[in-house]
């Protein structure tokens, strides 16, 4: 199938990413119709030029894409679909699932000659603005070198992972990196507020030392002035993260005690109201802790 600014996109969910990587897609001149289980979170992409999509009209769109909450959300939208969909249709999937979710889904779209690619991204609202994310996908290489002109418009970089279900394997990898930090980040600067630091102080001295990372130098300074807003990441997002991880990880008999430390912690975050919090909120529960 040859891909290019004529070809029509659905895009299923306009979530924080979802809005701005169809907002991406639209300037670089794709046909792309939104949908969104709260349909109002559609109407900035409308008035951007995107038009609304029907789900009882998804087989007029050869590529599919999808960004949304976990599992259940994902499998609940496909069971609304899957009877509506036409052979030799993609979907692209961007949402962080776990693995085993995304090969049953893989296998349901392989019964309807629909083909799946996992696609989670990394890089945050940020990237998802500037297209700048990066893309690990999962699934069949061909179809994924010829979706290149959509990637292109949302990304720096798109590599294949494996087959199907690789693509998430990846990104459960990656969170587990970004939320185990993001825990060891707030003790950090809780620890150096106690000791006298100036904590507004800490990201840019230790940029570019081994202790620095993207995470560091984003959350870093919302941690120290306790500014939250606008949301980059949920607390909730990265605890179904790294929940994912975990799970994968029994699959293995591999043993991830940071990870599940982290999750405690997320969790317990989560239990004190802070679930659709930025994930720099984490230093309150550090600093309940302490007192």
């Amino acid at each position: 199938m040859k891909i290019d600014q004529h070809t029509k996109i659905a895009f299923l969910g306009m979530g924080l990413m979802g809005v701005r990587m169809s907002k991406r897609l639209i300037n670089a001149g794709f046909q792309v119709a939104v949908w969104n289980r709260t349909a109002s979170a559609c109407q900035p992409l409308i008035e951007h030029g995107a038009s609304t999509l029907n789900l009882d009209d998804i087989h007029h769109y050869s590529i599919i894409l999808t960004c949304l909450a976990d599992d259940s959300a994902v499998e609940s939208v496909f069971s609304r679909i899957e009877n509506k969909l036409m052979s030799s249709q993609i979907i692209v999937d961007f949402s962080s699932l776990s693995v085993n979710k995304t090969l049953e889904l893989a296998e349901k779209a392989k019964v309807k000659q629909v083909t799946w690619i996992d696609s989670p991204v990394s890089g945050g609202t940020a990237g998802a603005e500037h297209g700048t994310l990066v893309i690990f996908a999962g699934g069949d290489q061909t179809i994924i070198q010829n979706l290149a002109p959509i990637y292109s418009a949302l990304s720096q970089r798109v590599t294949r992972m494996g087959d199907s279900g690789t693509g998430q394997a990846t990104k459960i990898c990656n969170q587990l990196i970004v939320a185990a930090n993001s825990t060891l980040i707030a003790e950090a600067v809780a620890l150096a507020e106690k000791a006298g630091v100036d904590t507004t102080l800490l990201a840019p001295a230790l940029a570019g030392g081994f202790a620095d990372s993207k995470p560091f130098q984003i959350l870093t300074p919302r941690m120290a002035t306790h500014i939250f807003q606008p949301v980059q990441w949920k607390v909730q997002t990265l605890s179904k993260d790294l929940n994912n991880a975990i799970q994968l990880a029994a699959q293995y008999n591999l043993s991830i005690p940071v990870a599940k430390c982290a999750l405690t912690q997320l969790n317990a975050h989560q239990d004190n109201g802070y679930a659709e919090a930025d994930l720099a909120s984490i230093i309150h529960q550090v600093e309940i802790k302490s007192t």
